[in-house]
């Protein structure tokens, strides 16, 4: 047996029988503590419809996510939020391994550690892998794809196969400096109302909460030296009292917390307030949508005076079309553009939507007001 098939296994047999272990408040807070502010986006790249078209091995560009990666690091940027996806691990383990790390050799040359996301639970409920569908037209996200699918969730079978990626996946991984924090499943009970809500499982919040414990303890099978997380995303969190039960599974099994947030200042900084009461590092994994009024100049002084991590919606307009509204999906922009961009930060060009805008994350990160992006 070669020496490193070797350590391998030797690796993974002690990750069988490792005790989970879910950090304490102290060990959480202890950790954030050696963090610098944490300010990111998250990050599908322009030539990437979906989580698919970013990692398959016939689309996986390193040259492109090179080039804009160097205008995150030239905003002041030091981590991205990153959507993985089961079906390339499931056809080939080994290959998905070797690319995600040339995706880290590529963070660090650019001073970005990234959130790394296993599964999520928006957009189309029925992933194919092999080559994607174009774009729909004037839609907003319109060939993103859940993971695992549907089929998936509803079988015992195959949801195993499911678990054993999370396990392995962080495995493959579990001492690597380079990730800063693993997401577990993203706003794993969403129903998907607007887009694919009639298609989508019709009992989705019971059937994730069987199944969201069994990820959090699959991922810390994995021995995991970066903090795991799930993010509230909807309604009403003042009180442990009126959570949902997903809700209390994703902040009962969180090493940090984690919530998303697309309204005006004042909502945003309440929710941080409510999410106080659990004595953990607190981090905003989605946020920014311009119509609405979350807006960087509006939120990130507020993440900043609480010490919030925080990572808005899209760095680079592409075939995602994220700069267009999520009403596109009822009215799409055939013939128009918004009247102001929803998401994203940069053109596909690597020009600012706003220099306004570009000019005070700069600052607010540090990184000076005379700054250029990499690679301009």
């Amino acid at each position: 047996m070669r020496p490193l098939r070797f350590a391998a296994c030797l690796l993974f047999a002690a990750a069988l029988f490792a005790q989970p272990h879910h950090w304490s408040e102290a060990e959480a807070n202890e950790w954030y503590a050696k963090q610098p502010w944490l300010v990111g986006a998250n990050y599908i790249p322009s030539y990437a419809e979906n989580q698919l078209e970013m990692w398959q091995a016939d689309t996986f560009d390193p040259i492109i996510i090179d080039r804009e990666l160097g205008w995150a690091e030239g905003l002041g940027m030091n981590t991205l939020r990153v959507f993985l996806h089961d079906l390339p691990w499931q056809k080939d383990p080994g290959a998905l391994e070797r690319r995600i790390n040339t995706f880290l050799r590529i963070c660090e040359k650019h001073k970005i550690r990234p959130i790394l996301v296993l599964f999520d639970s928006v957009w189309n409920p029925f992933p194919e892998p092999g080559p994607q569908l174009a774009p729909r037209p004037g839609i907003h996200n319109s060939r993103w794809v859940q993971s695992p699918g549907a089929s998936v969730l509803q079988d015992p079978r195959q949801f195993q196969r499911a678990l054993e990626y999370v396990q392995k996946i962080i495995l493959d991984f579990s001492r690597d400096k380079r990730i800063l924090a693993w997401d577990v499943w993203n706003e794993p009970d969403n129903p998907n109302e607007g887009s694919y809500g009639k298609e989508d499982i019709a009992n989705k919040a019971e059937v994730i909460a069987k199944l969201l414990p069994r990820v959090f303890e699959y991922a810390r099978a994995g021995v995991a030296s970066a903090p795991l997380t799930s993010g509230l995303w909807n309604g009403d969190w003042s009180s442990p009292g009126k959570l949902t039960a997903v809700q209390k599974i994703q902040l009962e099994n969180s090493d940090i917390v984690s919530f998303h947030n697309y309204a005006a200042p004042p909502d945003f900084e309440k929710r941080v307030q409510w999410l106080q009461q659990y004595h953990r590092p607190i981090f905003c994994t989605e946020f920014m949508a311009r119509p609405m009024g979350s807006t960087f100049q509006g939120i990130l002084p507020i993440a900043k005076k609480y010490n919030v991590a925080a990572y808005s919606w899209g760095l680079v307009a592409g075939k995602t079309q994220t700069f267009l509204p999520w009403d596109s999906w009822q009215h799409p922009y055939i013939d128009k553009q918004p009247e102001v961009w929803f998401h994203d930060i940069f053109r596909f060009s690597g020009t600012p939507y706003s220099e306004e805008e570009v000019e005070f994350i700069r600052q607010i990160t540090g990184r000076g007001t005379k700054a250029k992006p990499a690679g301009e």
